[in-house]
């Protein structure tokens, strides 16, 4: 089920914080159900693609180990579990809204698309890998009814589209001549031609957060223009992992990347932190304030 996965469904609070609302009862909860539902689908979704892949799973020196592809786990029960899955997410979306369950039908399609082909074709792969990222920031809107920021979203699908194509610098470096019987995808890149899209990726990501934190919309809703100096956090973070990708020779799996480099975990911890005392400090002062009157 890789629980360590379920990071990235963290992007469902997303609309939690940026809506003001984190200390709201109802909305908590109700993020809370978005984010438990997003891990049960996406779990079935591991399983689903380590069914669809154990034969390529075989011959790749990591994913060899993976619990499908070694025989650990039965196929059978695998397909059972993943039915059971994809029912209790699918359920519990329902449950929440429907708005919040369309976007889950989308992101199911996609990654199943994505398992059964989609991820043999050049550049859509790595758009259909950013898609989860973004849909998971916009479903965090859904399921609260509120308005998520379109800058917001750009900048989650620009540092989607950089982890996605580090991901395939990865895999085309790891492998080398191999690269191509693992995913047919990979003959077709290159590693100049992933390169040159990280640094578009990279560039683009910092520049949409920087608009976003300027933008008139930002400074209407938060009452302030303090969320500007959450910028160097994002300049650090894309710095980072360019660096991790073309020095260390990481980026294949962004969780645990984020697990093992500490700086790169302490600087997320710290853009969270002034985020939220950038949104809410002001609130909290101004509702001492009437207390204290």
């Amino acid at each position: 089920m890789r629980p360590k996965e379920w990071t990235k469904n963290l992007l469902v609070f997303s609309g939690l914080v940026f809506s003001r609302s984190l200390f709201e009862h109802n909305h908590l909860l109700l993020s809370l159900g978005g984010f438990i539902s997003f891990c049960l689908i996406s779990s079935g979704i591991y399983f689903f693609n380590d069914l669809s892949d154990i034969n390529e799973d075989r011959l790749h020196p990591v994913k060899k180990n993976r619990p499908i592809a070694s025989g650990i786990l039965s196929v059978n029960l695998a397909r059972l579990v993943t039915v059971l899955l994809f029912v209790c997410g699918s359920a519990l979306a329902l449950s929440l809204s429907y708005p919040f369950a369309f976007a889950i039908a989308i992101y199911l399609i996609f990654s199943l698309g994505y398992s059964l082909g989609l991820k043999n074709v050049v550049i859509l792969d790595v758009l259909i890998i950013s898609s989860g990222f973004v849909i998971r920031a916009i479903a965090g809107a859904l399921v609260l009814e509120v308005e998520a920021s379109a800058w917001l979203v750009l900048c989650t699908s620009m540092v989607a589209l950089l982890v996605g194509f580090g991901k395939r610098r990865h895999e085309l470096v790891l492998l080398e001549e191999n690269a191509g019987s693992h995913r047919a995808s990979l003959n077709d890149y290159s590693l100049e031609f992933l390169d040159a899209m990280m640094t578009i990726c990279g560039g683009a990501a910092v520049v949409c957060y920087a608009l976003y934190t300027m933008s008139d919309d930002t400074v209407s809703r938060f009452h302030t223009r303090n969320l500007l100096i959450t910028l160097p956090f994002v300049i650090y973070g894309v710095f980072r992992y360019l660096f991790l990708v073309h020095k260390r020779k990481e980026g294949g799996d962004p969780v645990q990347l984020l697990f093992h480099d500490r700086p790169s975990l302490l600087n997320i911890l710290l853009w969270i932190i002034t985020v939220c005392l950038v949104i809410y400090l002001p609130k909290a002062w101004q509702f001492s304030m009437n207390v204290i009157r």
